[in-house]
């Protein structure tokens, strides 16, 4: 059972992240991941293995930012490996984290290749990334990609994306896979589970299935 995290606040939520994802552990997990927009750039620290393993290496290589996500991941497609983890990055633009299972991966998989996009995971969540930065190259906005996106694809997911270029925002969406927004002070957060954010807030807002959230640090505007 895979889980999310995903914050923007007005400091840094690095903090927020992983112990979100230390509160995620009982779900089940091979490989942990953080990404967190830092100068204007994307950072971001995988591992495989228990969250600790994640926290140690942060510790070496400190990632500082105000908006980020993070992710534990149960292996489906693809086998327990440091590339195969999440958050998976596209065009050092564009980072998502994701659950549930893609049906139509290979088809979109097939697809992108033709269009030039490479692959660095055997898994079926790097497509989401690579089709948002295909509607983002056509003019749309992220908010835009995301919606335009999440049609293209069959299965279950629940997703967390940033995108460096519109760095005040964090998008939320769901579809038979849980999510739910927490409500913060001067910060807002994502979550597969309310328990990831209970030192953060209690005030929680659950995303029904077709919803795409659109997260800043002090608004949430949901469309179903």
């Amino acid at each position: 059972m895979c889980g999310i995290v995903g914050a923007i606040a007005n400091r840094d939520v690095s903090p927020v992240l992983l112990e979100g994802l230390r509160r995620l552990e009982y779900r089940g997990y091979d490989s942990a991941g953080m990404a967190v927009l830092t100068n204007g750039s994307i950072d971001r620290v995988r591992r495989t293995g228990k969250v600790s393993e994640l926290s140690a290496a942060l510790d070496q290589s400190a990632l500082i930012g105000e908006l980020g996500i993070a992710h534990t991941r149960w292996a489906t497609h693809g086998i327990p490996a440091e590339n195969n983890a999440h958050p998976h990055i596209c065009n050092d633009r564009v980072a998502i984290v994701h659950n549930g299972i893609i049906e139509n991966f290979e088809e979109l998989k097939a697809k992108q290749s033709k269009q030039g996009f490479s692959f660095t995971s055997d898994t079926d969540t790097e497509v989401i990334a690579h089709q948002i930065v295909f509607y983002l190259d056509q003019g749309s906005s992220l908010n835009e990609a995301v919606s335009k996106t999440i049609k293209d694809l069959k299965g279950a997911y629940a997703l967390g994306v940033i995108d460096k270029n519109d760095p005040d925002k964090l998008i939320a969406a769901r579809s038979g896979s849980p999510l739910v927004i927490g409500i913060g002070v001067k910060g807002n957060f994502i979550a597969s589970d309310v328990q990831a954010l209970l030192k953060e807030t209690q005030e929680f807002i659950f995303l029904e299935n077709g919803d795409i959230a659109e997260i800043t640090r002090d608004a949430i505007n949901i469309l179903d």
